[in-house]
């Protein structure tokens, strides 16, 4: 019998309920679940619309402003320092450490180091690794105050000292430190020759050209400070490099020069010097000596003539046979002059005084006859006697 018929088993085999109940409507069961969800966000009128469903609103609301509160929360780094805008105006700098301000959209923070080493490049590009150096000319050629034209690279290296001067004071700092550092360089480069820019002035350019960025960074207060200005090169065109390629060869060369002939001079001079002070000093030896001598002599002068005056006869012969003894004794040979005859002797010591076996030593001859070598003892003493005899007689009687 099947469940439909009459009599039969009247339970629906799908819904197990009987066939005599009415199925829900399912217009009241959306309306039903409606209610239920306006009651749970605040909107229903029906008995769960009451405080329970406010609470809960509330604790949403709560949890989002706590979430919104913490993302104020903020760290500045040692080093740096946190700038703090509202609305875009200036609020206060904040030291390192843990902060907490009023979330976006209300307040702002910019964290600026000011212990970064920064660096720009002018009149060049520095790549990485794999990318070479290139040039700028727009930036690197200038002209000099001779009328030449030079390529100059340039690298600065800065920090930023005040932050809020270096947000606040110009647009755009990086690009206004550009064209300081520029403008400074041409300043300065204009008011040198190219040599003096070549050779020893490279030093000196780098100073007075951070002197000017950093006069001129000041006066706008952009908040910066000029570490260091690096020269890295100077050069002419490459149209003209070859010819002032030879300019400094010449100039070394020129240099070189001048060494050497330093080196020569460092040479001579001392010895020179010293030559001349020994002439001085021999100047002065001598001199020393021929004033003793002269004193000597005129001391001896003196005590002479004090004995001359006592005995002058007898002076008179001592000194005439000093004075003949001295002569005849520096010459080699003696004359023998015997008086009362008018044969004179001619003897050659300096032959006679040879060893008679010496073969070079030939016999005096005089008139063709050996003369006899003198003897000592008497007849020597008799010969100086016949010269002092032949003295008094010539010089007479009265001398």
């Amino acid at each position: 019998m099947s469940w439909n018929e009459p009599g039969g088993n009247k339970k629906d085999p799908w819904s197990g309920r009987d066939n005599g109940a009415t199925p829900p409507d399912l217009d009241e069961v959306l309306k039903g679940l409606q209610d239920k969800l306006g009651g749970l966000f605040g909107g229903g009128k029906g008995p769960r619309s009451g405080p329970a469903s406010g609470q809960l609103v509330g604790l949403v609301l709560l949890v989002l402003l706590g979430l919104w509160s913490l993302t104020g929360v903020y760290v500045v780094d040692e080093g740096s320092r946190g700038v703090v805008t509202r609305f875009g105006a200036y609020v206060d700098t904040t030291l390192p450490g843990l902060h907490w301000h009023l979330p976006a959209p209300i307040e702002k923070i910019d964290v600026v180091n000011l212990e970064q080493q920064r660096f720009v490049e002018i009149g060049y590009r520095s790549g990485g690794r794999q990318q070479s150096q290139g040039a700028v000319p727009k930036e690197a050629l200038m002209l000099t105050q001779d009328e030449n034209i030079i390529d100059i690279r340039l690298a600065v290296q800065y920090q930023i000292k005040d932050a809020k001067a270096y947000l606040f004071n110009v647009a755009d700092p990086d690009l206004t430190l550009k064209q300081v550092i520029e403008s400074a360089q041409r300043a300065v480069i204009g008011k040198s020759t190219m040599d003096f820019v070549l050779t020893e002035g490279r030093s000196n350019i780098a100073d007075e050209i951070k002197t000017e960025i950093q006069q001129t960074l000041d006066e706008y207060e952009a908040g910066i400070s000029v570490s260091n200005v690096n020269l890295v090169d100077a050069q002419p065109p490459d149209e003209v490099q070859n010819a002032f390629e030879d300019a400094i060869k010449a100039r070394e060369d020129e240099q070189r020069l001048k060494n050497e002939a330093e080196s020569y001079a460092n040479e001579v001079v001392p010895k020179a010097r010293g030559a001349a002070a020994r002439l001085v000093e021999e100047s002065e030896a001598y001199r020393q000596k021929a004033v003793a001598r002269a004193e000597g002599e005129s001391s001896r002068f003196l005590k002479l003539l004090a004995e001359y005056e006592k005995a002058p006869d007898v002076t008179r012969e001592r000194m005439y046979l000093e004075t003949m003894g001295d002569v005849l004794g520096q010459t080699g040979a003696m004359v023998v002059d015997v008086k009362n005859s008018n044969n004179m002797l001619y003897l050659p010591v300096d032959r006679l005084s040879r060893t008679p076996t010496d073969p070079a030593a030939p016999a005096a001859l005089n008139g063709g006859q050996e003369v006899p070598a003198p003897q000592e003892g008497p007849v020597a003493g008799k010969s100086a006697r016949s010269q002092s005899t032949r003295g008094r007689d010539i010089r007479g009687p009265n001398h």
